[in-house]
């Protein structure tokens, strides 16, 4: 694994030097516009084209038999469906805490000003299918949209050639999911934004995916909502010497065996200890199914940076702004004020990443390539809207009359000027 030495501000330029390494194919977007244009056109039609082209199955009904997912809970081994379902409780408790009440202000005699929170009616949920099947993302997903109260929640999941996986299915089932449609890729999010003859038009679109998802969903947003445009996932470490390598190197692999261009970055103050992680990748890579895409993440994208203070970590790694950060340190949680951008942190050596992928209950999907210095996770919030109101009485209007009419004259705008005085003609006189 490479490993990088200078100072703060020379790392700092070589970790944004190997962000910015991996660039978007040049064809991607013109693919993708392509796509979303003969979906709008051809609707259902498209859909079962770009089926058999790219998935090379043959759709005749996108919607999945409401009988089969409701069946598919019952049909998994007694230990999956027990997983399953400790991780929907996880993921319940712990975004019941997100929940939004709106609020009512009475600042003065006649004013009421507030806010009222809306459910957003219709979302999509993208699941990616192509390497792996992925059920913890559709928990992830549905339970924060049916605790904010959406009515309408479907599923699109690319088609498989033996029938979509059962703990998909299941997954759907326990976390509420009102339909599946099997259709996936930039298909799949032109027909969420635009709608066909069978797949509904939505509101919002959440999710991750590849880069042709993560393309559609950038040239469909203002037509419909998305959460955030989701890149190659990332996992950042801060670790001194009381780390151990086997486990930091394990976690590393954890996140470079999803994508070629994953990021698996670790910094340390300790020569001693990058070497020995550097060592302990080779001893594990050739361990695991997925050898070949860790291989060539740890080959593109993975570095171990060696600075002098465990600050120069947390300053290095604010930088990176990760989209998993772990910190193994002693006393972990008192190093929280120093983390700014991070999408979600891990602390200490038992809070490995993938305890947070499946179980703990904060949300796993995240902001990737740096966009963890202005997303959040998803969660409750990303699945209602808000509305501000207010109501002046008479009395209440007329004893800030002069100070709106005055901001809009200075303004240059009569029109909201007049408004007022047509209410209050006293304020004609500022």
């Amino acid at each position: 694994m490479k490993i990088l030495t200078g100072t703060l501000s020379q790392l700092k330029q070589q970790v944004d030097i190997r962000r910015t390494a991996v660039a978007q194919n040049t064809d991607v977007q013109t693919i993708v516009q392509a796509i979303i244009a003969k979906v709008r056109a051809e609707g259902d039609s498209a859909l079962r084209t770009y089926s058999n082209k790219l998935d090379h199955v043959t759709v005749n009904d996108f919607q999945v038999d409401q009988a089969l997912i409701d069946a598919a809970p019952a049909q998994l081994p007694a230990k999956l469906l027990k997983a399953l379902q400790l991780a929907k409780a996880n993921i319940t408790s712990y975004h019941q805490n997100e929940i939004e009440r709106g609020f009512v202000d009475t600042p003065n005699p006649g004013i009421i000003r507030g806010q009222k929170i809306t459910p957003l009616a219709a979302v999509g949920l993208y699941v990616p299918g192509g390497t792996a099947a992925y059920p913890s993302t559709i928990l992830m997903t549905a339970i924060p949209a049916k605790l904010a109260g959406v009515k309408k929640i479907v599923m699109v999941t690319p088609p498989q050639p033996d029938g979509l996986n059962p703990v998909v299915l299941a997954a759907a089932s326990l976390a509420g999911v009102d339909a599946i449609y099997q259709v996936g890729g930039a298909q799949a999010i032109a027909a969420l934004a635009y709608g066909t003859e069978s797949i509904p038009r939505v509101d919002k679109i959440m999710g991750p995916g590849n880069h042709y998802v993560a393309e559609a969903k950038k040239q469909v947003f203002g037509n419909v909502a998305i959460d955030m445009i989701a890149g190659p996932s990332e996992i950042g470490i801060i670790a001194d010497e009381s780390a151990d390598p086997i486990r930091l190197a394990a976690d590393l692999l954890s996140q470079a065996e999803h994508d070629p261009n994953a990021r698996a970055m670790m910094v340390t103050t300790s020569e001693k200890l990058a070497s020995a992680v550097s060592e302990q990748i080779d001893i594990q890579l050739p361990t695991l199914p997925r050898e070949s895409i860790a291989r060539a993440a740890i080959e593109n994208q993975g570095f171990i940076a060696i600075v002098a203070t465990i600050n120069d970590a947390f300053s290095l790694m604010n930088t990176i702004a990760p989209e998993h950060l772990e910190v193994q340190l002693p006393d972990p949680i008192t190093y929280l004020a120093q983390i700014q951008n991070a999408g979600s942190v891990f602390l200490g050596q038992n809070a490995a990443e993938p305890v947070g992928d499946y179980v703990a209950g904060p949300n796993h999907v995240l902001p990737t390539a740096g966009s963890a210095r202005f997303f959040s996770p998803l969660g409750v919030y990303d699945f209602v809207k808000r509305t501000q109101f207010i109501q002046y009485s008479s009395e209440a209007l007329a004893s800030q009359a002069d100070a709106i009419v005055t901001l809009a004259q200075a303004e240059g705008l009569d029109g909201h000027a007049e408004a007022i005085i047509k209410r209050v003609p006293a304020a004609k006189e500022v």
